[in-house]
């Protein structure tokens, strides 16, 4: 894991350019949400060497879980073909849900062991479409601790929603 002395922040197309195929990047996806439903926000932050770029977005009416996987859905399509990422999500629930619960998910047609249907299962299917043909590690970190860029992460996400409300 990186810190952020050092780090230069890019644009996001900025920060692309700097990729080729055979790199890893690291990303830190992190989801809020005000109220829970309320509005909400997410983020990926990318860092590659000394380099760092964010993207993010803003939901009006929406929960923490999505937000979570939305973080997760836009970092992974926005990682170029042919470079490898470490994914570092604050959330049990998307690093499990990606790496064992979907497998039996999709085996029991998208329905929990309780037989009912999976929750977010539309944001679910997304994901799952987006890393097939990606190369992508999953690592859970502790929230709102001490990794400087799961912080970060979690800023740009609230920034999102605050940022959505000065646009109107």
């Amino acid at each position: 894991m990186n810190d952020n002395f050092g780090v230069q922040d890019l644009d996001f197309n900025e920060f692309l350019k700097y990729l080729q195929p055979g790199d890893k990047i690291e990303i830190y996806t992190d989801g809020s949400c005000l109220g829970n439903p309320g509005p909400g926000g997410w983020a990926g932050v990318f860092i590659f060497r000394d380099k760092r770029a964010n993207i993010s977005g803003f939901e009006l009416d929406t929960t923490n879980n999505r937000m979570e996987l939305r973080a997760a859905i836009e970092s992974v399509n926005h990682v170029p073909d042919g470079v490898f990422a470490t994914i570092y999500t604050d959330s049990i629930y998307v690093r499990n849900g990606i790496t064992s619960w979907i497998k039996i998910w999709k085996k029991n047609n998208w329905k929990s062991a309780s037989g009912k249907p999976v929750k977010n299962q539309d944001l679910w299917m997304a994901l799952d479409e987006a890393v097939q043909a990606k190369k992508i590690d999953w690592i859970w970190v502790k929230g709102h601790a001490d990794c400087d860029n799961n912080n970060n992460a979690d800023f740009v996400a609230r920034s999102a929603i605050v940022s959505s409300y000065m646009k109107e």
